[in-house]
């Protein structure tokens, strides 16, 4: 899908026709629409990266077109393995356009689109850009507040289970952490090359603002990697948690077994043929449960003192 921006009157306009200053953002581009991209001199290769999930940042330059590989986050289903992932976005760019290019549709363009051209104009491509980078930074920060609203939800529920749900259920935030890392410190390696290059400092505020855009991403990244940490050490401590909860219902389970065996021990004696203590006595039914009782009480009170009960 093709779409065609720009701003017109401080407000994101879509137009039919490519022109000067436009933005044009593709998702899943079809075979005609990558004929069109074609037509327009991007080179294949710059239309195809961003389509192969597994590509990593960077930049390149090709026939008067610019690459930035960007990875971003991306939110599949809460019935994936992996709900949060990280994808490549291509931001390709002329003295004429700027092109978007992602396999799948995204909060990160959506979130600019929906903005309608309020803090940015299409006209300016290279503050545009950092724009993108700097709302990419922030979008892995909400992702990751996300993520970690659902650890501690997580964790109140495990520490009640006995269960290996809850410790697979974290298993599976704790691999969208490690996307998340890995791609932010992509993105960090292609941002400082950015700045070694000095490619934004045309105007001041360019440069600053790629300044910023380092900064977010670098809290990202270190806000990632206590997230990770912290959740490495908390299944550490549950799995434990979870193994003892099971070795104190097995403990209670076998203190109750003994208990509930001592009256079948004493019956079995007096269920023998032979002379017993008790067998003329009319009472002896009373007397023997007695004893029968009698014994488990003592048993149940050693247990408790030893906290078995």
């Amino acid at each position: 899908m093709i779409t065609i921006l720009q701003t017109q009157n401080e407000k994101l306009v879509p137009i039919e026709k490519v022109a000067d200053g436009a933005w044009v953002n593709v998702i899943d581009p079809s075979e005609e629409e990558i004929e069109t991209l074609l037509s327009w001199g991007v080179p294949k290769d710059f239309i195809t990266y961003p389509l192969d999930l597994d590509e990593r940042s960077r930049t390149e330059k090709d026939d008067g077109f610019t690459l930035i590989l960007l990875r971003i986050p991306y939110f599949q289903s809460w019935d994936e393995d992996i709900p949060y992932i990280a994808i490549p976005l291509g931001i390709i760019f002329s003295d004429k356009i700027i092109i978007t290019i992602c396999r799948h549709e995204n909060d990160l363009i959506n979130s600019i689109v929906k903005k309608n051209g309020k803090y940015f104009s299409t006209l300016k491509r290279n503050r545009l850009i950092l724009q993108i980078m700097l709302a990419n930074a922030n979008h892995f920060l909400s992702y990751l507040r996300n993520i970690q609203k659902i650890i501690d939800q997580t964790e109140d529920e495990l520490q009640r289970s006995i269960r290996n749900k809850e410790v697979l259920e974290l298993l599976k935030y704790q691999k969208c952490l490690e996307y998340f890392s890995t791609a932010l410190r992509s993105n960090e390696i292609m941002f400082e090359r950015l700045q070694r290059n000095k490619f934004f400092t045309i105007f001041p505020d360019d440069s600053d603002l790629l300044e910023d855009v380092i900064i977010e991403n670098q809290q990202a990244i270190e806000m990632t990697g206590i997230a990770g940490n912290l959740l490495s050490q908390m299944m550490d401590a549950y799995a434990s948690i979870i193994q003892n909860n099971q070795n104190t219902i097995f403990k209670i389970m076998t203190a109750w077994t003994i208990i509930l065996s001592l009256p079948t021990i004493v019956a079995s004696f007096y269920g023998m043929n032979v002379a017993l203590p008790l067998s003329g006595d009319g009472n002896a039914f009373l007397i023997i449960t007695g004893i029968s009782l009698g014994i488990m009480l003592v048993v149940i009170l050693f247990f408790k003192k030893i906290n078995w009960l």
